[in-house]
């Protein structure tokens, strides 16, 4: 013990008789017991460690692989379902774009009814009038 800058030695316990030697071959006993354990305890330390965490790899492993493979076939699908909904977002984008040759085939179709009607009645009156001729008779030379 430190005391005013100088070290200080330890009383030992003086022997008296064969009544204390057992008792301190005990004590001196079970110290250098444990100090034996505590130094077989710490150069084990690191193996012991290193051996749960290889049994904790080993349970929790399988487990781990399963799960990778189960997300990987949920991020195909969802790949899938991404292709999916980007084709149909492109399909009505390019339906609004369109419009524009939706209102051209309109404007087609009725000019073409238009004319079917005019067409139409064009035909009947060319009928009424041929109706209203006489069909004249042919001079051919036979």
């Amino acid at each position: 013990m430190r005391n005013g800058g100088h070290f200080r030695r330890r009383r030992r316990p003086k022997i008296v008789g064969d009544m204390e030697e057992p008792e301190l071959q005990l004590r001196v006993r079970r110290v250098t017991d444990k100090f034996t354990e505590s130094m077989y305890f710490l150069a084990n330390e690191p193996s012991v460690a290193l051996y749960r965490l290889q049994e904790h790899v080993r349970r929790s492993l399988p487990e781990l692989v399963q799960h990778k493979t189960d997300m990987q076939g949920v991020e195909e699908q969802c790949q899938g379902a991404i292709y999916t909904v980007e084709y149909a977002c492109s399909a009505v984008k390019s339906m609004s774009n369109s419009a524009a040759y939706f209102k051209n085939i309109e404007g087609l179709l009725r000019q073409a009814i238009s004319i079917k009607d005019q067409m139409s009645s064009l035909q009947s009156r060319s009928s009424v009038v041929t109706q209203a001729v006489p069909e004249l008779p042919s001079f051919s030379s036979s």
